[in-house]
């Protein structure tokens, strides 16, 4: 009995031929061994390896703002000297096209290329002489200045206006009695833009005005209450405005939010007549450069039927 005891809790011995080689065992170590080997990722692995470089830690914040301060005010600046300033609107001169406080954008960067104030356009002009003499002005603060300085807020130093043209070089205007406004013979239709209760001419007739090449005459909206080229007639110019002090043409009313609106011209300013003058230059100029060729055309028949 006791062997048979000792026989039931043995098992059998394997022949010598197939000696002890637990396989799976040892496969599975081999198999750990490499994927620890290739990550990178443990500290100890990072110290081995001097290849691994550390990354380079973020700027802070508050070390970077007055770089972005910088730069943004630099953009600020570049963008009101040549593409978009705003004005403010201090009258009620532009009623009721133009209400007082009106935030106005001006486009200054077509007037880099050549581009010249057209008819019916509202634009922010720079005071001729004499036009703003007896208007104070109010003394801005260090925060106005600076504002101003990069076009966020309107310089209260600088002695701009803003009308609407009426006319410019080569036209004649003028205004009888009660009116209506007539530019080269052609009498405008103000009712979508002047005053309501408003006439054409104020209290102020004028004309006709001849407007020099190179000038333009400029009236507000609100002709009982602006003092424009009707009340200037005595100073250099006699009334009319250089467009070398025009600044730009206003394009929108930005502010307040509830008086957005845009600021075309109006279509009374493309009746058929009023640009007879620039109508005819293109013929004019065409005929010009049609002369010369005529006559070296002449020439040249002229000496082939001449003997020799």
């Amino acid at each position: 009995m006791a062997v048979g005891a000792r026989s039931g809790t043995e098992e059998p011995e394997e022949p010598a031929g197939q000696a002890e080689s637990p396989e799976p065992v040892t496969s599975s170590v081999h198999q750990a061994q490499p994927q620890r080997s290739a990550q990178t990722d443990g500290p100890a692995d990072q110290k081995e390896s001097g290849s691994v470089k550390k990354g380079k830690k973020p700027r802070a914040f508050w070390k970077e703002l007055p770089i972005l301060i910088g730069i943004a005010l630099l953009l600020a600046l570049l963008i009101k000297t040549f593409l978009v300033q705003a004005f403010s609107i201090p009258s009620d001169s532009m009623q009721d096209t133009l209400q007082r406080g009106d935030r106005v954008l001006v486009d200054k960067l077509t007037p880099w290329f050549g581009s010249e104030p057209q008819r019916g356009e509202v634009v922010v002009f720079h005071d001729p002489g004499g036009w703003l003499n007896e208007v104070p002005m109010a003394e801005p603060n260090v925060v106005q200045e600076v504002l101003s300085f990069i076009g966020l807020m309107p310089s209260s130093k600088e002695k701009d206006l803003i009308k609407r043209v009426i006319a410019v070089g080569g036209d004649t205007v003028e205004c009888k009695g009660t009116g209506p406004v007539k530019v080269n013979g052609k009498a405008l239709k103000e009712d979508s833009y002047i005053y309501p209760g408003a006439t054409p001419c104020g209290d102020r007739p004028f004309g006709p005005i001849h407007v020099p090449k190179g000038r333009i005459w400029v009236m507000g909206d609100h002709r009982d209450d602006s003092l424009d080229s009707r009340y200037h007639q005595n100073l250099k110019g006699g009334g009319t405005v250089s467009v070398e002090r025009v600044v730009g043409r206003a394009f929108t009313v930005a502010w307040p939010i509830n008086r957005w609106a845009t600021l075309p011209v109006p279509d009374t300013f493309d009746q058929a007549g009023i640009n007879q003058t620039l109508a005819a230059a293109p013929a004019a100029l065409g005929l010009a450069g049609a002369v010369p060729i005529v006559l070296w055309r002449r020439r040249r028949l002229t000496g082939e039927r001449t003997p020799r």
